[in-house]
């Protein structure tokens, strides 16, 4: 949301007069769709409290305590969930320039699939010393986001690389797996706020509709890019591919 506001707001800067006036209007309507989606969201697991608490009140002696307790524990927490993206979403373009450092990404990969969990074969091919300056908190939590999505998505197997490419000016992160992959029509879609797929990558498989739109406005605030490639070698899956400047010297 915070990356397509500041793209809308720099065409407002660029246009005169009557275009000024539609790239207005289009941030307008982008934070009005922004506001109803996410009270689309916030009122479903408050919609499944409400259900289950009235149901509760008018049957309490058939009412299984334990089992309406867990699934009112399940609703909160998704509430939670929603509730810290959604200020995630809002904080990172506030970021001042002074928080952020040197990171080693090949180091941040080690550590965030160091603190994941599941039976998938996680490959890493990590070129090293490959440092950026960055929100350190910021990457992980960007990192953290393709790792899961990867993971949620997978066969058996979730690739992670880390190069410099181009004239060695960039850094390039890239998250693979093996799963039904993203069709080519939704590859922009699928960083939109809450966004729903078709296909088999639907967020109903977990997550909060949040994740790919916090990790792609992580990009943006610092000056990188993530979008969707094709997987590297035959068969399915999906390529999620991270640039960012490489740090100068000191």
């Amino acid at each position: 949301m915070t990356a397509k506001l500041d793209d809308i707001a720099a065409q407002v800067q660029e246009s005169g007069g009557e275009q000024a006036d539609e790239c207005t209007e289009r941030m307008l309507a982008a934070q009005r769709q922004f506001a109803a989606d996410a009270s689309h969201e916030l009122r479903t697991p408050l919609a499944g409290l409400r259900a289950q608490l009235e149901e509760a009140q008018l049957h309490p002696d058939e009412t299984d305590l334990p089992e309406l307790l867990r699934a009112l524990l399940h609703d909160v927490d998704r509430l939670e969930a929603i509730t810290a993206d959604l200020l995630l979403l809002a904080r990172v373009a506030a970021s001042p320039p002074a928080e952020r450092e040197p990171i080693d990404l090949a180091e941040t990969v080690r550590d965030v699939v160091s603190r994941r969990v599941g039976g998938l074969d996680v490959r890493l091919r990590l070129e090293p010393a490959v440092t950026v300056n960055a929100v350190r908190t910021q990457i992980d939590r960007l990192l953290t986001n393709l790792f899961d999505n990867a993971q949620r998505h997978a066969r058996r197997t979730v690739e992670i690389r880390v190069c410099r490419v181009g004239d060695g000016d960039d850094a390039e992160l890239a998250v693979v797996d093996d799963g039904a992959g993203v069709a080519v029509p939704d590859r922009e879609r699928i960083f939109g706020q809450f966004a729903r797929l078709d296909a088999a990558r639907s967020r109903d498989r977990g997550g909060t509709g949040l994740g790919l739109a916090i990790a792609r406005d992580i990009a943006h605030t610092h000056k990188g890019t993530l979008r969707v490639e094709e997987t590297f070698g035959d068969g399915d899956g999906a390529c999620f591919v991270l640039r960012l400047p490489l740090a100068r010297p000191a």
